[in-house]
């Protein structure tokens, strides 16, 4: 049996997050270790490891973590704008073997990101 992953395990409640915004298919909430004064994690609630593990059957919760995104972005008035960020495999960064989008405000960004 796999372990769950810390993300699992905050969908399954057995973690606190600071939560933002909950639907069916996805949860977002609050970076532990922000990297902008704002810093927001969506995650689907079907576990998909990364972008390489995305089906067919995945295009509808993709969508949905799309529109999600803009919904966040209401709810927090993000509207001086946000960068979305999804890091593919260890080498790019992915720290959880669980599709996540980082939704990261409140400061300028450079390019490129580096």
């Amino acid at each position: 049996m796999t372990a769950k992953t810390v993300f699992q395990r905050i969908i399954d409640r057995e973690i606190p997050a600071d939560i933002v915004y909950e639907d069916a298919d996805c949860l977002a909430f609050r970076d532990i270790n922000p990297q902008a004064p704002i810093h927001i994690l969506l995650i689907p609630k079907k576990g998909i490891a990364d972008f390489e593990a995305i089906r067919e059957d995945d295009e509808a919760i993709l969508g949905k973590l799309l529109m999600a995104v803009r919904r966040i972005a209401e709810i927090l008035g993000l509207d001086k704008g946000f960068r979305l960020v999804l890091n593919n495999g260890r080498d790019a960064g992915q720290e959880v073997p669980h599709l996540h989008f980082h939704i990261l405000a409140g400061r300028p960004f450079g390019w490129p990101p580096g």
